[in-house]
């Protein structure tokens, strides 16, 4: 299906007198509803502000203005997306309702971009930190170069300056820590969820 002069015309006088994108493509044969939404948003005339609401759309109480407001039915009938796009919504007293807040979007961080710190639901208990905080005393302070299969491959401190080193104690059988980072670096899964909670 091509959009000729023809169709294009059709499509916008449909969506200036207020017809909904299903309405237009029905009335146009032959295209979706989501292809007219697209013309529409290339054409440029997605904003319906001059626009009045199609015959099928439009509320009959809104012809004639009552004296007092109407109460509003105890059930609303269903609208069409496009056709809630055509009028705007209004409270008893006939005056438009605000707009809830579109809730804030999650920054999109850039791929190969370190993610922010996060709060991490496996925190350390503190008699763990303080065992480590004792152990590292007594650590041997190897360099990357000297660190064996047999040697503690527990990191500390910053590793761009001078004062970065290994543990080095003996590891824990099957581990690559000694006993004291193994209690740090592997966690049973019973006290994980219960920090979660």
């Amino acid at each position: 299906m091509s959009w000729t002069e023809d169709r294009v015309e059709t499509l916008k006088r449909m969506w200036a007198e207020g017809q909904s994108a299903s309405q237009i493509a029905k009335e146009l044969g032959g295209v979706t509803r989501n292809a007219v939404i697209g013309k529409v948003h290339r054409l440029g005339l997605s904003n319906r502000a001059g626009g009045t609401p199609s015959a099928t759309t439009a509320k009959p109480a809104a012809k004639e203005k009552p004296s007092k407001p109407a109460a509003r039915p105890s059930k609303p009938a269903a609208k069409k997306p496009e056709a809630a796009a055509a009028e705007p919504a209004s409270d008893q007293s006939g005056a438009p309702e605000t707009p809830a807040p579109v809730p804030a979007r999650k920054p999109i961080i850039p791929a190969g971009q370190p993610l922010p710190p996060q709060p991490s639901a496996n925190e350390i208990s503190p008699e763990a930190l303080e065992t480590v905080r004792e152990v590292e005393k007594t650590a041997k302070r190897l360099t990357l170069m000297e660190l064996t299969e047999r040697t503690c491959k527990w990191p500390i401190g910053d590793p761009a300056t001078d004062d970065f080193w290994f543990c080095g104690l003996p590891v824990q059988q099957g581990k690559p820590y000694c006993e004291a980072h193994v209690g740090v670096a592997f966690q049973p899964m019973s006290s994980r969820r219960d920090r979660k909670r």
